[in-house]
């Protein structure tokens, strides 16, 4: 417990740092959103009550203009920040980025995320947002149709930590992982477990300004393979980077959704 209290701790100081830095100005002058200009299909955020989290949470959903309402489509869970929640998805852009990669081509799918606050998405007692994804954000997007049976992860700095960490304590519950920037620190349990991400294909991001990046450069070199996707480009610790990288994200999920579930053992 205290091992697991320790890292928890670390991963939110490490999010927490760059979020000080990168996240209260945002730094729009410099590097602003580039959200395309089409125009998103059905968003919705509405307040769900998580028994693991023991708390109301937010619940935002995002299907492709063109798609109805989304009834049968495989799912890209989103685990978001520490200074982002999903009341904030709409503005930044999440639904017309999605709508943009059907429109380039990518297999449709729709977008999930409810609200982990700052736990570093790890498991806890009292409060477990790693068992809401797993257990609840699931059912609730059965609820509306989606296929549940073709689910994916994507997640940027916290996020991106929980991303893996859930892949890495479930394996084969999600068919890829897309990680922008995750806050990992050498020694953690995203780097103690790298191995049981063995067969799920992973996209990993960075910026090489970003205060991360020597570790993700590290967790790149621990993963059981290369990673499926991704590159360390131009980009610090903010959405003006991740929001340049979101549409190959979302093509390397469309892919690893709309591909052919293994047969049988």
């Amino acid at each position: 417990m205290r091992r697991r209290t320790l890292m928890a701790a670390a991963v939110v100081a490490a999010s927490t740092a760059v979020g000080a830095w990168a996240y209260g100005s945002d730094r729009p002058a410099v590097t602003p959103l580039a959200v395309p200009s089409v125009p998103p299909g059905p968003e919705r955020c509405e307040l769900r009550y998580s028994k693991a989290r023991g708390t109301t949470v937010d619940f935002y959903t995002a299907v492709p203009a063109g798609h109805g309402d989304g009834s049968g489509l495989p799912v890209c869970l989103i685990l978001h920040g520490g200074s982002k929640r999903p009341a904030d998805f709409e503005a930044l852009g999440l639904g017309r980025f999605l709508t943009d990669a059907v429109n380039r081509g990518a297999p449709p799918f729709v977008l999930a995320g409810a609200t982990g606050d700052r736990l570093a998405w790890q498991p806890g007692e009292r409060d477990d947002p790693q068992r809401m994804v797993h257990e609840e954000l699931p059912a609730w997007c059965a609820a509306r149709g989606y296929d549940t049976g073709r689910m994916a992860a994507w997640g940027w700095s916290m996020g991106g930590y929980g991303s893996l960490l859930l892949a890495e304590a479930f394996p084969r519950f999600v068919r890829a992982v897309a990680a922008f920037s995750p806050a990992v620190v050498p020694g953690d349990a995203v780097f103690r477990d790298a191995e049981r991400l063995t067969g799920t294909p992973v996209g990993l991001w960075c910026g090489r300004g970003d205060p991360l990046f020597a570790n993700v450069q590290a967790l790149r070199r621990e993963l059981p393979g290369e990673p499926v996707a991704g590159n360390f480009g131009p980009g610090e610790h903010n959405f003006g980077y991740w929001s340049t990288v979101i549409p190959a994200a979302f093509a390397f999920v469309a892919a690893q959704l709309s591909r052919p579930s293994a047969s049988p053992a």
